[in-house]
């Protein structure tokens, strides 16, 4: 069975507070038509403080679509291998026992991925898989927890990598001032975020089951427009509404494994603003505290895009994580609109490690 160790989890040094933004915007926007709406979302949002890879005044600059591509690839390559190194240690393995890398990431672009740079310069075996996801936005870190469960079922003892590296902040763009994009600009930060699947032994999840859905008609609601400025984001105002029809999806999934997705130990999700938070607890006849850990990565580093599931997760084991057996619920939501959901149950017994592992 495949279990989901723990994360590791690492944002940048610098940091921008919801005060900081709000004046901001403010400055930037003061003949704005809407800017009193703006406003008011951004602070709707419940984000205290968001990290960002650059100081806010460099942020705020456009040097071009390639300078910000070549600043991905740099930051990249600075502080991932760090966090791999924390998340393999925590799963109890080392690079030569891994089978598969999953890169997730909708903020930067290189080829070949990451992945690649990875193998090469962390002992990473020739024959690893690699399996980057470049257009799932913040659905894909569900959908990297539910490939590294796929390839570990299918290959029996094998182990898998996920990385989930984002900097929503060189996406800024200081020429759309439509509302959903000053409030994308108070709510995205940047993060990254890695996690060992391992195929035995393990401490952490015992993924049993994933799903995927796709709302028909959506496929606009939330996407990229490339120009040759880089990447600009489009978000439509009926996105915080998508819980409505995605709560029945999330009972079906549990209830096809015969649980009850209202009366669940633990859930995992992502948050991509507050109202996905209150929606999914009155939908699923859950308490608002179930989703404590999910709010707490949205207060505390904003909304960080793939990485959000891992981190929600990484606050629940340093919680000390649930009972034994416990059951629970991750998931997902991103372009499409797509949901990428996934059962487990918390396994607190570690098991044997891969063969050749400390």
């Amino acid at each position: 069975m495949a279990v989901l160790c723990r994360p590791a989890v690492s944002v940048p040094e610098y940091v921008i507070t919801m005060e900081e933004t709000l004046e901001l915007a403010r400055a930037r926007h003061a003949d704005h038509p809407q800017l009193g709406l703006a406003l008011r979302l951004i602070r709707n949002t419940g984000v205290r403080t968001r990290h960002l890879v650059q100081p806010v005044d460099r942020t705020l600059t456009h040097p071009g679509f390639e300078e910000r591509n070549r600043l991905y690839a740099r930051e990249a390559k600075a502080r991932v291998p760090p966090v791999v190194q924390r998340a393999l240690e925590d799963g109890e393995v080392r690079a030569a026992d891994i089978d598969m890398i999953i890169y997730v990431s909708c903020t930067g672009f290189m080829m070949p991925s990451l992945t690649a740079w990875l193998i090469n310069t962390m002992g990473f075996p020739s024959h690893t898989r690699q399996l980057p996801i470049a257009q799932l936005g913040c659905a894909a870190g569900g959908a990297a927890i539910n490939r590294a469960h796929d390839f570990c079922s299918a290959h029996p003892g094998a182990n898998t990598l996920i990385v989930a590296c984002e900097f929503c902040s060189l996406c800024y763009q200081p020429t759309d001032i439509g509302v959903g994009s000053l409030l994308s600009n108070g709510l995205f930060g940047d993060g990254v975020a890695a996690a060992v699947v391992r195929g035995t032994g393990g401490h952490g999840i015992s993924l049993e089951r994933n799903g995927s859905y796709l709302i028909p008609g959506t496929e606009n609601w939330i996407a990229y427009d490339v120009r040759a400025t880089g990447f600009h984001f489009l978000l439509d105002k009926r996105v915080p509404g998508t819980m409505e029809p995605l709560a029945p999806v999330l009972r079906s999934l549990a209830g096809g494994h015969g649980w009850d997705a209202s009366d669940l130990d633990f859930y995992i999700v992502h948050a991509g603003g507050p109202r996905i938070l209150d929606d999914l607890s009155a939908f699923l006849h859950v308490p608002p505290h179930a989703f404590r850990h999910s709010r707490a990565t949205l207060t505390e580093y904003g909304n960080i895009a793939s990485a959000v599931v891992l981190d929600a997760l990484r606050r629940l084991f340093d919680e000390g994580g649930v009972d034994d057996r416990a059951r629970g619920l991750l998931a997902g939501f991103g372009p499409g609109i797509t949901a990428e959901m996934a059962l487990g149950r918390w396994n607190r017994a570690a098991g044997p490690a891969p063969k050749g592992a400390r």
